[in-house]
């Protein structure tokens, strides 16, 4: 058995980092009641390569070279910033990318999925009923398809939340303690919105080694607390099985803010939306509305309720999403009054 500490699976150095932590002062002279809020800006992991799923995608893509991928296959929403990741990334090691897209497309293309068309990805769309139910078959259809052209293909789940991914945030927590090190702080909460798992895992055992006196809370953006419990759990124990690590998992605390779905996954509610505009006035900095924009709004109410305590310092994991607020643009109407 190893230590995850000194585990080095494979890894391509795709991201941008490290990525910058910053102190939000002007947010907190405007709501100065609870901890003091710093951001990690994985916003800024790139320009179009931008949020969370690089950090991923660098251990999941380097499996795929590993086992002599041509080809990589995942899937997601129609705006979908894991897949807009995966096909710009796939463009840039030379890898054929295939999406598998839930939704329905009416052109012209906009946000994540023009960037998808603009990478080069081959892209199919399936209504969500169908995706939802027949995903599993859809890949298995797809990897068929490529083994009989003798393409081998590397199939990624959403989110690349899986064992393989779990590393993006486990190495994400060593610099994030070595940041908070550097401004000397020592956070008691760390906050980031969870979609598919996968960051919430990497940050829970990655908190667990190198933050143990920080609770890290995922803010679920669909589904619920239960459903993210079980996911959470079912990566981490394919993580240390698959990689022979001596981790005990059960014993990795995992928290889940439940209640700020709203109407359901990339959908908001107009309180979002202002949110949204409101951080980006005070701070300069950009919510989407379907991830970091939920998990924003989750942070700000909580922390007025007392759920973090009257003081001490807390980190928001921001995992990008730009690119998901223009497709919403007519949910910002209230701006042009």
């Amino acid at each position: 058995m190893t230590s995850p500490v000194n585990a080095r699976p494979p890894r391509r150095h795709l991201a941008q980092l490290p990525t910058p932590l910053q102190p939000l002062d002007r947010l907190q002279q405007r709501y100065p009641d609870g901890p003091r809020i710093w951001v990690k800006r994985d916003d800024l992991t790139g320009c179009a390569l931008s949020g969370n799923k690089i950090r991923k995608l660098e251990f999941s893509l380097a499996q795929a070279l590993e086992e002599g991928c041509d080809t990589v296959i995942t899937c997601g929403g129609l705006q979908s910033n894991h897949c807009r990741a995966t096909a710009l990334l796939c463009a840039q090691l030379g890898l054929k990318c295939h999406l598998l897209l839930r939704g329905e497309h009416q052109p012209p293309a906009d946000g994540n999925l023009l960037l998808d068309q603009l990478a080069g990805a081959e892209i199919s769309v399936y209504p969500a009923p169908q995706f939802t139910r027949e995903l599993t078959t859809l890949f298995e259809h797809w990897e068929q398809h490529y083994a009989a052209q003798g393409r081998r293909a590397f199939v990624i789940p959403t989110g690349a939340s899986d064992g393989i991914g779990v590393w993006g945030y486990f190495q994400a927590s060593e610099e994030l303690a070595a940041d908070c090190r550097r401004v000397g702080i020592s956070p008691g909460h760390i906050l980031c919105a969870t979609g598919s798992g996968g960051t919430q895992a990497g940050l829970s055992v990655g908190a667990h080694y190198h933050l143990p006196e920080a609770a890290v809370w995922g803010v679920n953006v669909c589904d619920d607390e239960r459903w993210f419990l079980n996911k959470v759990a079912r990566d981490l124990h394919e993580w240390r099985q698959r990689y022979a690590l001596d981790t005990d998992v059960d014993a990795v605390d995992v928290r889940v803010i439940d209640d700020y779905v709203g109407p359901g996954y990339a959908r908001a509610d107009e309180e979002i939306y202002r949110s949204i505009a409101e951080l980006a006035a005070c701070e300069g900095l950009v919510l989407d509305p379907v991830y970091t924009g939920k998990a924003f709004h989750a942070l700000l109410t909580e922390r007025k309720a007392g759920r973090f305590g009257a003081d001490g310092d807390m980190v928001f994991v921001h995992t990008g999403g730009l690119f998901g607020v223009f497709p919403h643009r007519e949910h910002f109407s209230f701006l042009d009054h």
